[in-house]
């Protein structure tokens, strides 16, 4: 599929100036795309992306990485097939997402999988979360550079939602992929699926009652205008992957490899930081002006209880082995 087919108008200019080819070759070296659906002002793009960018230019070993945020090289449902075929080399992808090219990685974004983020990277930086790294390089031809912190998923809604069975009734906006519908049931909501891009609208219009993301994405994304209530029920600690096509991996020598690696792994903590103001910032905004309210009571506890003995009974083979194991790192 031809990048350029895809590519909105402001990516436009931008994108000619590539070769169809993934890694392709300009007067400067070599050239990686980085696709991404977040606005500009997203903690993943300023405080994510950007900086790989700064840090791979600065190491001067002929490798330039551009960047196109807000879905400019396709949707969110889109971009990863790009990177699998080659015609985006670099991605960030919520692991739900990646679970659609090789499912026991979606798991990450079960419900409850994790107590906190930095259960979350203990696991991702064991020994034992090896094996499913190297599984999902050779199911999809891509590699996973590292992991970075997306925020804690909560609800929001035009009510609150503080115990599984408010969620009856409503209508609850989730992603289209196996492990959040699993979710969806596991928490005890009636899955809506609406792409990301057309949240706002359906939550304006009704389509939806409500939905569920990490602050810094109800900020970004201004659903605090079409929603009234925040509750914080913490149902997933949120992983995005940072994954390089492995054409483009491939073409690229032994040191600039080491630098693609490093600056990626280099900016997780300075982008966890980042998220975690974010979020403090919007949190003290929202109460400020009232726009928003926040339900800080919500009984996390029996949302947990409950989630996990869904996926107990529910997932199997590798899949609840990794569930599982995530347990067993803390």
């Amino acid at each position: 599929m031809n990048r350029l087919a895809r590519t909105t108008a402001p990516a436009l200019a931008a994108v000619l100036a590539l070769t169809s080819c993934s890694a392709s070759e300009d007067a400067s070296g070599t050239v990686l795309t980085f696709s991404n659906s977040y606005t500009e002002d997203h903690p993943h793009t300023r405080c994510g992306i950007d900086l790989v960018a700064e840090r791979v230019a600065e190491a001067d070993a002929g490798l330039t990485v551009d960047t196109f945020p807000n879905s400019q090289l396709g949707s969110n449902t889109e971009t990863f097939a790009s990177v699998m075929s080659g015609d985006i080399d670099m991605d960030v992808q919520g692991s739900a997402a990646l679970g659609s090219a090789h499912s026991p990685i979606g798991v990450f974004d079960a419900a409850y999988a994790f107590d906190d983020v930095d259960h979350m990277f203990a696991y991702f930086d064991s020994e034992a979360a090896e094996a499913l790294k190297e599984g999902f390089a050779e199911a999809t031809g891509a590699r996973i550079l590292d992991v970075w912190y997306f925020g804690e998923r909560h609800f929001t809604a035009n009510q609150p939602i503080r115990t599984p069975g408010d969620l009856g009734g409503l209508r609850m906006r989730f992603p289209d992929s196996p492990i959040y519908l699993a979710n969806a049931e596991a928490l005890g909501a009636t899955p809506t699926t609406v792409a990301f891009e057309e949240v706002y609208m359906a939550l304006q219009q009704g389509t939806v009652d409500g939905q569920e993301n990490p602050i810094a994405t109800v900020a970004a994304d201004n659903f605090d205008e079409v929603q009234s209530h925040l509750s914080l029920s913490r149902h997933q600690i949120g992983s995005q992957m940072i994954v390089v096509s492995g054409a483009a991996w491939d073409g690229l020598t032994a040191e600039q490899q080491e630098v693609l690696q490093e600056a990626v792994g280099s900016v997780r903590e300075e982008n966890r930081s980042c998220i975690e103001e974010t979020e403090r910032e919007a949190l003290a905004e929202w109460e400020s002006a009232g726009t928003l309210e926040v339900v800080d009571d919500v009984d996390v506890e029996a949302f947990r209880e409950q989630a996990r003995a869904y996926f107990a009974q529910n997932l199997e083979g590798e899949e609840l082995e990794l569930y599982q194991g995530f347990q067993d790192a803390r």
